[in-house]
């Protein structure tokens, strides 16, 4: 039974930001295993840009609700929902159907297991980007890669949130982090999150200058949302046993297979979602385990590139498609802000 009205981002078709519309649409009460929580604050993903576009791992179903990260607070719980109350601060983490489940809105109802308290000491815009970036980074990094002190890392697309993550959970761990980005603009910001290094992929050589930062060792572990032609040159920059950890494909060419190099050096390729992690209940656990003291000490903080109003959810995505942000891009809804 609906109990009152919100407003929420739908889509009725496949298409660019100006499919996006903001509906007023009943919000029912939570079933016996879900929450419904005031949305305060929207973390924006590449993933829900794609999806817009039917281009995604999952398709839209139309009208489609789309996103995968919010924070708010609880305003209703199912029954046989024990360990969150009425008042708590939670954010959502990427555990459900975007199409059905989607937190663009001013009140979400999700499953109690796709939701986490927010660390106490962040705010409801960083709570509402964190779960994302920093799961994709630590299942590849820590449960693929097994990342150890002294290690070198090769972070391509390094501005983005992931890349963010990825910078940060890396240098937590004592890794040597090589990051990439197409312009010199960006090459300070980069370094402010702790990269060591930075390759400017528009006007230098990933192979050659990899090979002068590492001496020709290479990189042990690499992590890519690109694919594409680029996957033969990071099979060049890989050490020999590397492993190189596929999470995405922004780049819509074909990706060849370096067989060649792959068999040379003994490589591990390896694609990957963070779907891996959090649809496991023990491994999601373990996620929270590594990450939430993480948190609390101030070790990964969410780096909040644009606020928009949640009015202005077309331009968030316009501006997500420029490529211009550094960290996370956020939709401002209510009540937060900070």
């Amino acid at each position: 039974m609906s109990s009152f009205i919100t407003r929420v981002v739908r889509f009725h078709k496949a298409g660019e930001a100006s499919v996006l519309k903001i509906e007023a649409l009943p919000v029912a009460e939570p079933s016996e295993h879900e929450l419904r929580f005031k949305v305060e604050a929207i973390g924006l993903n590449r993933a829900e840009v794609m999806f817009r576009k039917g281009a995604y791992l999952e398709m839209p179903q139309f009208p489609s609700r789309l996103g995968y990260e919010a924070a708010g607070v609880v305003d209703a719980v199912g029954k046989s929902v024990t360990h969150f109350k009425v008042g708590d601060r939670v954010s959502s983490i990427p555990a459900f159907s975007m199409g059905q489940y989607g937190v663009y809105a001013e009140h979400v109802v999700l499953p109690a297991k796709a939701v986490a308290k927010c660390p106490e000491s962040f705010s409801a815009q960083q709570s509402a980007s964190i779960w994302m970036p920093y799961i994709t980074a630590y299942g590849a990094l820590i449960e693929i890669g097994q990342l150890k002190k002294g290690q070198r890392v090769l972070i391509t697309a390094a501005s983005s949130s992931v890349g963010v993550a990825a910078i940060q959970i890396a240098k937590s761990q004592g890794a040597i982090v090589i990051a990439t980005t197409r312009g010199k603009n960006k090459k300070p910001f980069l370094l402010e999150q702790g990269a060591d290094y930075v390759i400017q992929t528009d006007s230098e050589d990933i192979v050659t200058t990899m090979a002068d930062i590492t001496q020709e060792k290479g990189a042990e572990l690499i992590f890519d949302p690109i694919g594409g032609p680029i996957l033969s040159q990071l099979a060049e920059a890989s050490s020999k046993g590397g492993c190189i950890v596929e999470y995405g494909a922004l780049d819509s060419e074909p990706t060849p297979y370096p067989l060649f190099t792959a068999l040379a050096k003994g490589l591990i390729i390896q694609g990957y979602t963070l779907f891996e992690i959090t649809q496991n209940k023990d491994r999601l656990e373990n996620a929270k385990k590594f990450l939430l003291p993480l948190f609390d000490t101030k070790k990964l903080i969410p780096v909040i590139d644009k606020v928009f109003a949640f009015n202005d959810i077309q331009q968030a995505h316009e501006y997500m498609e420029t490529n211009q942000q550094r960290g996370k891009i956020v939709i401002r809804v209510q009540g937060d802000n900070n």
